[in-house]
């Protein structure tokens, strides 16, 4: 741990960053799950993930060990601030969705859209707390997971946009594209997170794909 740096400043950073991380991976999987239901397919309310409980929701390795990773990282090395994860992926049925290429489309939107609502919230707090409170206040608290929940939203957002697949993106082109184009991008899907991965670990590419977006948000707070 760096020096000046103690534990209970290490958990209330860690803190700040968590609950906003958890929520937007976890309303994120829930929009998914009701578009799909609402589209006809009812697989994953069979399945108990059209709850904002987190629990169903957690994936080992995207809940919870690589953004403790990407947390602990700049306390601990002061290396540049990158928080990503994921959730486990809402089961959905593309047969059971009355319109499957369309639905298809909405459903894997929906969860970026939401992650885009949250990112507005986000700045309509910041806008409504005071500019300048004092430093360890519960105003300030609040302020700071305010800015963290815009950024995650943000990156979030974009990076589900990606047009690879497991990614939303991916799952979008997949239904619009043709059959054989499809195929041949699903294919993608096995080595896809790595490619993802290797962009969100890339300081520059995360800078010039959600640089701009978490501008807009800022502007939209002041």
């Amino acid at each position: 741990m760096p020096p000046g740096v103690s534990a209970s400043q290490v958990i209330a950073e860690i803190a700040i960053v968590a609950v906003p991380v958890l929520a937007a991976i976890v309303f994120h999987e829930v929009a998914h799950g009701m578009v799909a239901y609402v589209c006809g397919d009812p697989t994953a309310a069979r399945h108990g993930r059209l709850t904002l409980n987190p629990i169903p929701h957690i994936d080992p390795v995207g809940t919870v060990l690589l953004p403790a990773v990407l947390l602990l990282a700049p306390l601990l090395l002061g290396t540049p601030a990158v928080v990503f994860g994921w959730a486990r992926p809402v089961p959905v049925d593309v047969r059971r969705l009355r319109h499957p290429r369309r639905d298809a489309v909405l459903v894997a939107l929906a969860g970026p859209a939401t992650n885009l609502v949250l990112a507005t919230f986000s700045a309509l707090a910041l806008a409504a707390l005071p500019h300048t409170p004092a430093p360890a206040s519960l105003a300030a608290g609040v302020r700071q997971m305010a800015v963290a929940s815009l950024q995650i939203n943000c990156v979030l957002a974009v990076f589900n946009l990606l047009p690879v697949p497991p990614l939303d993106g991916g799952r979008v082109m997949t239904a619009l594209l043709p059959r054989a184009a499809a195929r041949a991008l699903a294919r993608v899907e096995a080595v896809g997170l790595v490619i993802v991965l290797l962009v969100v670990m890339n300081g520059d590419v995360l800078g010039r794909l959600v640089g701009p977006v978490i501008a807009f948000f800022l502007r939209l707070a002041r």
